[in-house]
């Protein structure tokens, strides 16, 4: 395994490996990872003739100085977990290599079709114009024959399909499902911010969001919304930022069991931001 910092030596490496029709399987990281991250590379092995991954903390995509500050970054245990899961490269860059001044102080532009305006979107305005900003960037520095990304970011997931289909990238996303610790906790690199009765408190997310699927036999989708939040607020130490049930496919606000139907949150639990989501199928 290779860790690469600069473009010009991924550009070699890219060089080579295309010439000899090899497929790229990529998973973009920002480090601080965990199973969920490592079913993402192992499936990328498994489905392809090299697999890379990028650690990088993108600081485009943060609208919280000290949320950015706080992300957890560990390149040696990381690298040690991927070489292990079987990623022939490690893209590593410094925010340097990737961004000049003028991108770094300049929102990037592009049409989310209105992707956006819900949701993560709606809380973390500029957000997903750094995600759209660095993803763009790494396709086209990597240039993969296969993505992998996680749903636990579901509309993030979103965002990326129509990024892939706006700007015309010859790569196949592959969406993965959410990957969770035994007590149902989703698996996230925030995790290792919570203190051990905090992680305890965290997983009556996924609890309430699995129980929901019950108590929306028999309430309306505007029902369930008020009642998640209710059970979850009452948890000490967690405060429900937004749950939303839209359309899987849109995005926007569920009209009817009739649709498709995604039910996304984001509760912090003490000062740790998490999300998380579940399909309803009634």
């Amino acid at each position: 395994m290779r860790l690469i910092n600069s473009k010009t030596e991924l550009s070699t490496e890219i060089q080579l490996i295309k010439t000899n029709n090899k497929t790229i399987g990529f998973v973009p990281t920002m480090g601080a990872l965990h199973e969920g991250h490592l079913a993402l590379v192992k499936r990328a092995v498994a489905e392809n003739d090299f697999c890379i991954v990028s650690i990088f903390v993108n600081p485009t995509q943060f609208n919280n100085a000290t949320d950015l500050e706080k992300y957890p970054r560990n390149l040696e245990k990381d690298a040690k977990l991927l070489e292990s899961a079987g990623c022939k490269i490690i893209f590593a860059p410094e925010s340097e290599e990737i961004y000049n001044p003028e991108e770094i102080n300049n929102r990037f532009e592009f049409d989310f079709n209105g992707l956006d305006n819900v949701m993560e979107g709606k809380f973390r305005p500029g957000h997903f114009n750094g995600v759209v900003q660095i993803v763009s960037k790494l396709f086209s520095l990597i240039q993969p024959d296969k993505a992998y990304f996680g749903e636990k970011d579901f509309q993030q997931l979103a965002i990326i399909h129509h990024m892939v289909n706006t700007m015309d990238f010859g790569v196949e996303i592959v969406d993965c499902h959410i990957v969770r610790e035994p007590s149902g906790l989703a698996m996230s690199s925030r995790n290792e911010r919570l203190t051990e009765d905090q992680r305890k408190k965290a997983v009556e997310i996924s609890k309430v969001l699995f129980e929901s699927r019950n108590f929306a036999l028999k309430l309306s989708p505007t029902e369930v919304i008020n009642r998640v939040i209710d059970e979850i607020n009452k948890v000490p130490e967690l405060t429900v930022e937004y749950f939303e049930i839209v359309n899987s496919n849109t995005l926007l606000p569920l009209a009817s069991w009739a649709e498709p139907s995604v039910g996304c949150i984001a509760v912090f639990c003490g000062e740790v931001r998490l999300i998380d989501n579940i399909r309803y199928k009634l």
